[in-house]
């Protein structure tokens, strides 16, 4: 299963695959292995592990890493501002999903609703004609009282 919790194919290799042992993650993120184990032990940047408690880096966690070297060395903001940064980040994610089911709910419980509706329309009797309001200006009314005898 990878992180979303979703099972997938074994061999299949994604952006969460983790298949960098923390040595070539270092060397392709640029940065030392002490650092890596710094920002992981952080929570900063958390690989998976593996069943010897390894470390095992995907391609999102050297992207990840990088993002982490670049606002550091860069911007210079501290690490906990980059933690509480990719706290964020992450849960802006999180709600951009959620809203992206609920926009498809919504679409799929519009879709039946208007389906509903359909049927509704389609069960009205045929022998009934519609009442539609006379024009009053189009009429003559002549109205005289009766005489008292």
């Amino acid at each position: 299963m990878d992180r979303s919790g979703r099972s997938r194919n074994p061999y299949e290799l994604t952006d969460e695959s983790p298949v960098y042992v923390i040595s070539v993650a270092a060397q392709l993120s640029g940065l030392h292995p002490q650092t890596l184990r710094q920002y992981d032990r952080l929570g900063l940047v958390s690989p998976d592990r593996t069943a010897g408690r390894g470390r095992r880096y995907s391609a999102r966690d050297i992207e990840l890493l990088r993002t982490v070297q670049q606002l550091s060395q860069d911007e210079g903001i501290n690490l906990a501002g980059i933690k509480r940064i990719i706290e964020l980040e992450n849960q802006v994610a999180a709600l951009q999903q959620r809203v992206g089911e609920l926009s498809a709910a919504l679409e799929g419980a519009a879709a039946a609703m208007q389906q509903r509706e359909a049927q509704v329309h389609a069960s009205y009797r045929r022998d009934l004609v519609p009442y539609q309001d006379v024009q009053q200006a189009s009429a003559l009314v002549v109205w005289r009282p009766k005489r008292g005898d």
